[in-house]
């Protein structure tokens, strides 16, 4: 994501095939200047998401303890009802990435046959991985693969009517740790590998190639231009960016709620200070202010160095329990894993005929609808910043390189927690709250207090990344496209992820930020279907680099 004017990021380098239309960028957009503040929004756009947003953030706060169960509910019909929507969508989205890497469209270039890369491969995957991950692989990377493992051990469970009641994943492995390692760690490695990265790269690919190629504004609705022609800067296109800015709030608010009750759960566990939502809510206006802060810089003085500062401290923590925790289990585990990954990935990405609905409907449909939901977001910003690449480097890189780095964070935090329990019999980090097990894991290892200290800090700062790298890339889809837009706007769309993310902690917790992922991610699991097929059709024509 460059700081560049929106010409210089628009205008090819050497052969391409544009698309001939009238629209220009912004010629829906409303300008208002009220002394030294400005809007440049598209109206339609703007004007129903935010009152939709509004009007969610009223009805959730006027009608907490009603609100709940609503929640609840709605995740759950969602989830049992849809899981092999979710799945086989998932499935599609690699096929179509391993397709464009082994055929010749993967020789297209990003903004021209002669175009260059804005950023090296450092700063590239460095922001593609804060962007993407950060909170998530602090709040999951010791509780999930321990969950999973504890229920692969625990066996299977059947009620009177022989329907499983247990959450393990496939067939579990009743009283044999190692098989049920391998099975929790191959669960953990299929929520955080090629699925998720294959729905950031499919939309991130086609934001780029009809940004930068056929010369599209740089929002949602352009990539739909293959199938809908002209329709797309009318109410069909209106419908795809309210729908993209609508799940990206609520995938970001998501993430933001998870963000809060960790940091909450590890300044409790240091400080002692007080549990509950006063806190998380404290914490969520305070991270927003500083995210706020860091849109109002820019995107080269805030998200860049931010990510960069994230990922050394990441980094950090990464080597330090690798070197103090098992490490030869650590180094070996990463291969065993993938093994294991590779080995159950047909099981577990089945989308029919599942014996164990409570993981494919409580793990599996959750997931992909989270990432779904956050894929406007991140594949917005993962265009921004990969002009120049190449389609077979881009989705090769965006596909293999995070997953990798995912895969042996995994195994470094989740297997040592289970070697925890396994082989010393510590039982702090199992009997501790989803929220705790990071700072449980932790404690067990030298320098507990400053690297639970640093985990705290990881997490505010992978929070302020999402929330101002979310920002820009909602404001640009309100805005029409146009990439530089005025500060206030931002600052209006930072606000209010933290808005809504207190108001779902205060409508329900963990539930309520679970269901919105999930009602937001169902819709738009659609439209990113339809968008792939663009996609091949938008590639079909492109000239292709030697």
């Amino acid at each position: 994501m460059s700081d560049k004017s929106h010409e210089d990021m628009m205008k090819p380098d050497g052969k391409v095939n544009p698309i001939d239309t009238d629209y220009q960028v912004g010629q829906d957009n409303v300008a208002v200047k009220l002394g030294p503040f400005g809007f440049d929004i598209h109206n339609r756009v703007f004007m129903v998401s935010g009152l939709a947003i509004m009007a969610f953030v009223f009805i959730t706060l006027a009608f907490q303890n009603q609100i709940g169960p609503v929640f609840g509910d709605l995740r759950g019909w969602l989830t049992s009802n849809l899981d092999w929507f979710f799945l086989s969508a998932g499935n599609i989205f690699v096929i179509a990435c391993l397709v464009l890497i082994a055929s010749p469209l993967g020789r297209v270039r990003l903004g021209g046959t002669e175009a260059k890369p804005d950023y090296s491969y450092a700063g590239w995957f460095a922001m593609l991985f804060a962007a993407g991950m950060g909170i998530g692989l602090m709040f999951y990377g010791v509780s999930e693969p321990l969950t999973h493992f504890q229920t692969s051990l625990g066996g299977t469970a059947v009620d009177a009517n022989g329907i499983r009641t247990d959450w393990a994943p496939l067939g579990a492995a009743a009283g044999d740790a190692e098989a049920a390692r391998r099975l929790g760690m191959s669960a953990t490695i299929f929520h955080w590998g090629l699925h998720p990265w294959a729905i950031y790269a499919v939309l991130a690919l086609g934001l780029a190639l009809f940004a930068y190629n056929k010369g599209l504004p740089l929002t949602m609705r352009s990539v739909f231009y293959p199938l809908f022609g002209e329709r797309v800067w009318g109410w069909t296109g209106h419908v795809i960016d309210i729908l993209a800015i609508i799940a990206t709030l609520f995938g970001l608010a998501t993430s933001l709620g998870l963000g809060a009750s960790q940091a909450s759960a590890g300044l409790h566990y240091l400080f002692d200070t007080p549990l509950g939502n006063t806190t998380e809510v404290l914490l969520v206006m305070g991270i927003t202010g500083m995210a706020i802060l860091s849109v109002v810089a820019g995107v080269d003085k805030g998200v860049k160095r931010l990510s960069e500062v994230n990922m050394l401290l990441a980094l950090l923590l990464l080597i330090f329990v690798i070197a103090v925790g098992p490490t030869l289990a650590i180094l070996t585990g990463f291969f065993g894993n993938l093994a294991a990954y590779l080995e159950n990935l047909p099981a577990l990405s089945m989308p029919f005929a599942r014996e164990d609905a409570n993981f494919t409907q409580g793990w599996t449909s959750f997931y992909w609808a989270w990432w779904i939901s956050w894929s406007p977001f991140v594949g917005m910003f993962i265009a921004r910043v990969s002009r120049g690449r190449t389609v077979r480097e881009f989705i090769t890189c965006v596909l293999l390189i995070p997953s990798a780095a995912c895969v042996l964070w995994m195994t470094a935090f989740g297997g040592t927690a289970i070697g925890q329990f396994v082989n010393e019999g510590y039982t702090a980090v199992v009997d501790a709250e989803l929220s705790l097990k990071l700072f449980a894991m932790l404690d067990d290892l030298p320098l507990a207090s400053i690297t639970s200290f640093i985990g705290i800090i990881l997490v505010i700062v992978f929070f302020v990344t999402s929330s101002d790298s979310g920002s820009l890339v909602i404001d640009t889809i309100s805005a029409g496209g146009k990439v530089n837009v005025p500060v206030p706007q931002r600052v209006f769309w930072a606000s209010f992820e933290g808005l809504v993310a207190v108001a779902l902690i205060l409508g329900g917790g963990l539930v309520a930020l679970q269901a919105m992922a999930v009602s937001t991610g169902f819709p738009f699991t659609i439209v990113l279907l339809v968008a792939t097929a663009s996609l091949f059709k938008g590639l079909a024509s492109e000239p292709r680099a030697k």
